[in-house]
């Protein structure tokens, strides 16, 4: 079973080892609740969150 984990810096979830949106590779698999982000530019939660990249995105990220 794959751990989908959280980066740290942006929030984006993956199931990898280095972050697609900031290439980050702190990760963490302590998260709570998610958002699916299709069109950055026309979502205002995608603004409030400051997403600019599509894709699923943690709201709570842990340590």
């Amino acid at each position: 079973m794959v751990v989908e984990k959280a980066c740290k810096k942006c929030h984006r979830i993956i199931k990898g080892d280095i972050c697609p949106v900031c290439k980050s590779t702190e990760l963490t698999a302590n998260w709570k609740g998610y958002i699916l982000v299709i069109d950055p530019e026309k979502s205002e939660v995608a603004k409030n969150f400051n997403i600019t990249t599509p894709g699923k995105y943690a709201l709570r990220v842990g340590k």
